[in-house]
C-alpha cells in the first residue's frame, strides 16, 4: 500500500500539464495519503535516496515521459522503495506495459484496489540502462528532429532533419557477436526481453525508406519501424572504429566502439495494475 509519496513530473513531457498534475495530487489527497515532496524536472533536481528515506517515502509517483522516468530510475537505482508509473509523455511505453489503461485517475484507483509489484528487464551499456528500448546507429540522430517537433520549433526542424538525413545515408552500424545481424544497419533497436535482448536491424537505403524511418523517429513512433531482422541475444558488442550514438529510452548517450551491450532485471519495485497479473 502507498502511504508517503513523492511526486515527480516533467511539464515538458507531452501530456503532463499542470491541470493534470493538480488532478493527480487531488486524487491522492482524497485517499488520505501524504504527498511529502514534489519535483518538477528538469528545473528541479531529482531527489536522492537519502532525501526519500529522510522523509520516509515508500512510493515515488512518476508522471512524465519515458526519458524522465529513465533519468529518475537511474538516480534512484539503489533506493528500496516502489515506483508508480503514470503516462505523462508522448509514447508512454513503460506505462502501457504496467497498466490496462492510460488514464492516470483509473491507474491510481487500480493501484489501491488491486496492485502488485513486478521486476522489469532492461538493456544496459556501462552505467546506462533502457527499460523501454535502446536505439543505436546513424538514424538515432533523428532524435533532435523529434525534440523540435515535440517543442513545436518547426523553424529549426529543417536544419536538424537535414543533418539527420546525411548521417542516415552514411555508413551503417555494425555489431559483433550476433550471427543473424551481419550487415551495416541504419538503426538497431534493442528491446529488453525476459529472455535477453530482442534485436531488430533496419536497413534503409532508398530515400523513401529514409523519410519513413526519419518520421518514425521525429514523431516519437520509432517502435513502429519495420525491422528487417530480429533475433534474441544475451549480449552484443558495437563494431567499427568511431563512437556510436545511442538513445536509452529516448535519451542520447555517445558510446565508444567496442562497448558491450548486455541485459539485466530490476528489483521488484514497479507497481503493476494489470488484471491478468493479479
Amino acid at each position: 500500500m502507498m502511504h508517503r509519496l513523492w511526486f515527480i513530473t516533467n511539464p515538458g513531457s507531452g501530456t503532463a500539464t499542470q491541470a493534470k498534475c493538480d488532478a493527480i495530487e487531488a486524487a491522492f489527497r482524497e485517499r488520505g495519503v501524504d504527498l511529502v515532496g514534489r519535483t518538477g524536472f528538469p528545473e528541479d533536481a531529482l531527489p536522492t535516496a537519502t532525501q526519500l528515506d529522510e522523509h520516509r517515502v515508500d512510493t515515488v509517483i512518476l508522471f512524465a515521459g519515458d526519458g524522465t522516468i529513465n533519468a529518475t530510475l537511474d538516480a534512484l537505482r539503489d533506493w528500496q522503495g516502489k515506483f508508480l508509473i503514470l503516462p505523462g509523455g508522448t509514447m508512454n511505453l513503460l506505462a502501457k506495459g504496467l497498466h490496462d489503461t492510460l488514464d492516470p485517475g483509473e491507474i491510481i484507483t487500480a493501484a489501491y484496489r488491486r496492485s502488485a509489484t513486478v521486476a522489469l528487464p532492461f538493456v544496459e551499456a556501462g552505467p546506462n540502462r533502457a527499460y523501454v528500448g535502446l536505439i543505436l546507429g546513424p538514424a538515432a540522430h533523428w532524435f533532435r528532429a523529434r525534440e523540435e517537433v515535440r517543442k513545436r520549433r518547426f523553424a529549426r526542424l529543417w536544419r536538424v532533419a537535414r543533418h539527420a538525413w546525411t548521417r542516415t545515408f552514411g555508413r551503417g552500424l555494425r555489431i559483433v557477436g550476433v550471427p543473424g545481424l551481419r550487415r551495416g544497419y541504419q538503426a538497431v533497436f534493442a528491446h529488453p526481453d525476459p529472455h535477453g535482448i530482442e534485436l531488430s536491424g533496419i536497413d534503409a537505403r532508398d530515400w523513401r525508406s529514409i523519410i519513413e524511418l526519419g518520421w518514425t523517429f521525429a514523431s516519437g513512433e520509432w517502435a513502429t519501424a519495420a525491422p528487417v531482422t530480429r533475433v534474441i541475444v544475451a549480449q552484443f558488442t558495437l563494431g567499427g572504429s568511431k563512437p556510436v550514438l545511442g538513445l536509452f529510452d529516448g535519451e542520447p548517450v555517445t558510446l565508444d566502439p567496442g562497448t558491450r551491450i548486455g541485459c539485466g532485471i530490476s528489483a521488484q519495485i514497479f507497481i503493476d495494475t494489470r488484471k491478468e497479473d493479479m
